[in-house]
């Protein structure tokens, strides 16, 4: 009846039922909100000025027993007066942090809103957007426990407007600045000025003040000794616009500022060992726990390090580094060491000397990515041997025109041509590849990348582990001579899926972790996965420790020769040799090298392979008697109706078998003359269609757009090789043997 009778009312009556019913029901919600309130268990400010107790971080090597890193030995802080700190640093904080600090009582309700919508739709009630002001900051820097609950934002928020109570504006604002972190043990604005641009936080220029104001959002992300100083930048960048609009400064301060080169001081750690490893396991930390509870919870980090592997590594590469400085330009150089079969990164060295400034010595060249020369092939040739190709198949190496868009006889390269050379210059004709991925030749590589695809082969690549190759728009035939962009350390894992036989062991660095009391909070598992086919990883294998294959480039006794032991290797180096690097690996460790200079000036004096090689044989005659000797077990090939050109047979003897079978001789049948055979001598196009390379011959191979291209190279090496033999018929009457 009520319902009927509710039903019957006008419009109005309805809004204005609804709205009493809204105002009633937010005076129950409000309410109970204040009875819950009234329940928590608020600190009194007097605990303002009681410091909490900082429980470091410490990080260990695998064993657990070796202190890599203790997060906060020597943490540093001085406390200034607000008088002697920049303007320019006030204001900056205040624009990036909270640029209605002086108009709110200490929390700013648009801002709690705006977070809360954005973390709803993110899926995070309580992380993500914080929403706090600078007097929020305050308090949880100050008096309350970390934790990520409700309770916690509500005492947070009740004790920020009390505290604008009994303090002034300026005073919780010089509270935050000599309290807030700046990475690692820098604490305060004058600590981090003058660790960061050796001056006092009163002097500080508008740039520098914008620097240092866009670092405690996330110190360790940020700071200007990792490998995010284009993130640091943009973040500068916002600072200043965000000052700008505040009208903390005018146009031309703006202007002068973003035009202001800011040089940061040399990065001053002590007792730190494996410095590079250890800020990349501290950039992990930060990200999934935060800065705060490496700070506080005192956590025991025991990560996969080999530190008497580390050890050695060190010396090594800044012995060779040396070296290559003065014999070939080469200031800078990185190795790493995994283990294939659990993905551990044993052995990280990200610089021949982490604390020197004249190379930048901080920058992590194991994360950069630079160009890896012929060290990518092998990922090219495996994608080639899934497709059905194998190590015997004949390529030609001969000068090749591989732009349709050109004429075949022209060698040029210059856009839109491309008719690359190999690193000697000379052409050998048909060969395996087994021998052009041993030896580097560059014709045979390229021509393996077209059969393989380009774009199957940078998902391979993917697959493989190489993050860096994401735009398939950007490369063309030029990626098999090291045309992208890859990390050493990506590179060094992808090649430990060939020594793991096709598993791929995703990457692990830390192996546990453990809270203060030595109680395992967190333990992280092999986690393996099939992303190779386990043949064709050991094709791979077996022609990279094949040393007569290799011995034309690096001859019989070389380097990378081990004898008694099957070790696996490939060298490779850009054109203008500003990236040298050598790969190599066993069934139980991969290791990695680069060579070169972090600012891209190129080297000179000698190949990849010299400028390389002796570090990286160095730190393997160190490892490898550390390891069981295993083998690499040998690949299952079948030959049986295979295509003759794939099984390693340039001219193919089951079209010339068809041919006898047509010709005719009166008496005495069918007979197969000289110039029949060598006229049947053809580019690998002739023989496969690059969609279904062991399934039946292309009835058309002229329709490959590559095809006129690739076989005018075959039959001028065809010309000029056997010359009058391609026309010879045997003498009429004469018979033949």
């Amino acid at each position: 009846m009520y319902i009927k009778k509710w039903f019957k009312k006008n419009w109005k009556e309805v809004i204005i039922d609804t709205i009493l019913f809204g105002f009633v029901a937010g005076l129950v919600v409000a309410g109970g909100v204040l009875v819950w309130i009234s329940t928590l268990d608020i600190p009194d400010l007097s605990s303002f000025d009681e410091r909490r107790v900082l429980q470091s971080t410490k990080i260990f090597d695998r064993t657990g027993e070796v202190l890599l890193y203790d997060l906060h030995q020597d943490v540093r802080r001085t406390i200034i007066p607000f008088e002697e700190m920049s303007r320019h640093i006030k204001n900056a904080t205040v624009a990036i942090e909270d640029d209605q600090f002086y108009n709110h009582i200490g929390i700013d309700i648009r801002a709690i809103i705006r977070a809360a919508v954005t973390n709803f739709t993110q899926g995070d009630l309580l992380g993500g957007q914080g929403g706090s002001t600078i007097t929020q900051q305050v308090i949880k820097n100050s008096v309350l426990d970390r934790e990520k609950k409700l309770t916690r934002k509500v005492k947070e928020a009740i004790l920020s407007i009390k505290l604008e109570r009994v303090l002034e504006k300026d005073e919780i604002l010089e509270i935050y600045l000599n309290e807030s972190p700046y990475g690692g043990t820098i604490y305060g604005i004058e600590e981090a000025s003058r660790a960061f641009f050796n001056k006092s936080a009163g002097d500080l220029t508008l740039a520098e003040a914008a620097y240092l104001a866009a670092i405690p959002q996330a110190p360790t992300y940020f700071s200007p000794y990792g490998n995010n100083r284009e993130a640091l930048d943009n973040r500068q960048k916002l600072v200043l616009d965000r000052m700008r609009l505040n009208g903390f400064i005018t146009i031309e301060e703006y202007e002068s500022a973003k035009e202001e080169v800011v040089e940061f001081e040399p990065q001053a750690v002590t007792g730190i060992r494996a410095p590079h490893f250890v800020m990349y396991i501290v950039e992990q930390l930060a990200e999934k726990f935060g800065e705060e509870a490496m700070a506080e919870q005192g956590l025991r980090i025991i990560t996969t390090l080999d530190w008497e592997l580390q050890k050695e590594a060190e010396v090594i590469v800044a012995e060779k580094a040396e070296s290559n400085t003065e014999r070939f330009n080469a200031s800078n150089a990185g190795l790493v060491a995994t283990d294939p079969k659990t993905g551990d990164l044993l052995v990280m060295v990200g610089s021949r000397d982490y604390f020197s400034e004249d190379i930048d010595g901080n920058f992590n060249v194991t994360l950069a990515p630079r160009q890896p020369g012929s060290s990518i092939k092998p990922y090219v040739y495996a994608n080639a041997f899934r497709k059905g190709y194998l190590p015997a198949t004949v390529l030609f190496d001969v000068p090749t025109q591989f732009s349709p868009q050109c004429e075949p006889n022209d060698p040029s390269s210059q856009s839109p041509c491309y008719s690359p050379n190999n690193y000697n210059g000379k052409f050998v004709g048909p060969i395996s590849m087994r021998n052009a991925l041993a030896q580097s030749l560059n014709i045979p590589a390229v021509k393996t990348l077209y059969l393989a695809g380009l774009k199957d082969t940078l998902k391979f690549m993917a697959d493989m582990g190489l993050t860096t190759l994401n735009d398939p728009d950007r490369y063309g035939l030029t990626l098999v001579l090291g045309g992208g962009e890859v990390r050493l350390m990506d590179m060094t894992y992808g090649y430990g899926v060939f020594a793991n036989g096709g598993i791929k062991a995703a990457p692990r660095s830390i192996l546990r972790i453990e809270d203060s009391r030595g109680n395992i909070i967190e333990e992280s598992e092999v986690n393996t996965s099939r992303v190779l086919e386990e043949n064709v990883a050991y094709m791979i294998s077996d022609v990279l420790s094949d040393n007569v294959a290799r011995t034309p480039l690096w001859g019989v006794n070389s380097l990378i020769n081990f004898p008694g032991r099957d070790v696996a290797a490939k060298s490779g180096s850009t054109n203008n040799l500003r990236d040298a690097w050598i790969m190599g690996y066993t069934p139980n460790i991969a290791v990695g090298a680069w060579v070169g200079n972090n600012n891209n000036d190129p080297m000179g004096g000698g190949l990849s392979g010299l400028i390389t090689t002796p570090m990286w044989r160095a730190f393997m005659d160190v490892a490898l008697p550390k390891l069981e000797d295993e083998k690499f077990p040998q690949p299952q090939i079948n030959t049986i109706g295979v295509k003759p050109i794939i099984r390693g047979e340039y001219i193919d003897t089951s079209l010339l078998l068809q041919a006898m079978q047509n010709q005719t001789n009166d008496e005495e049948g069918s007979k197969l003359d000289v110039a029949t055979i060598y006229n049947n001598i053809h580019s690998i196009l002739h023989y496969v269609d690059i969609d279904d390379p062991t399934g039946p011959y292309p009835t058309n191979p002229e329709q490959n757009p590559q095809y006129h291209n690739w076989e005018y190279g075959v039959q001028k090496w065809n010309k000029d090789t056997f010359g009058l033999l391609l026309d010879t018929k045997p003498d009429e009457g004469e018979d033949e043997d």
